[in-house]
């Protein structure tokens, strides 16, 4: 072979290597084979799904801090609704969790809920300039949450027993926060 072939056929070598591990070309591409290309389904862990589904949850409705309209003269400000069921057991959750057990192992239920929402203080901070939003208001509103259920435990292995807690209680304090502009909240008109 002479040295002029052995230096293209090196080339060539080359080339093909280059091409075929960049991706772009797929008939070229021998370790990656074709079906990288076709998109499939992916299985997901329902525990991730579900993760990234509360945290979706949590983020849209929980998360946010509302701006409302200027307060009214001659009324006193009212807060936003109360915490919902669903945001009081989600907030015990965290604080007590139950979920992640092992059905016939180790299970945790939590059966006759019951909830008292109280109001405990709701006032508006002074008027001040906050970065992004402008002049405006913080309106707080704290909410004691008193939650009585009867917990049911099972744990099935070694030795199967059920424990339950009828007089179970937890109490959750919730803040609800929100914004009022303060001054003229409509653009002014540019005119030229």
């Amino acid at each position: 072979m002479s040295q002029k072939s052995a230096i293209a056929l090196w080339l060539a070598l080359a080339v093909l290597l280059a091409a075929g591990g960049s991706g772009c070309a797929w008939p070229l591409n021998t370790f990656s084979a074709p079906f990288v290309h076709i998109p499939a389904p992916v299985p997901v862990s329902p525990l991730w799904q579900k993760q990234q589904e509360d945290k979706f949850w949590e983020r849209e409705r929980y998360a946010r801090v509302p701006i409302m309209g200027p307060i009214t003269a001659g009324g006193p400000p009212v807060a936003l609704d109360p915490p919902t069921p669903d945001e009081v057991i989600r907030a015990l959750e965290k604080a007590r969790p139950m979920q992640g057990g092992v059905p016939l192992l180790h299970e945790v239920q939590r059966n006759n809920v019951r909830m008292i929402i109280e109001p405990i203080a709701d006032y508006v901070d002074p008027p001040r300039v906050y970065p992004l939003i402008g002049p405006a208001q913080l309106h707080h509103a704290h909410y004691k949450c008193t939650i009585h259920f009867s917990e049911t435990t099972r744990v099935g292995w070694p030795l199967p027993y059920t424990t339950v807690d009828e007089d179970a209680s937890e109490v959750i304090y919730i803040d609800h926060n929100h914004f009022h502009m303060v001054g003229n909240v409509e653009p002014a008109a540019v005119g030229g």
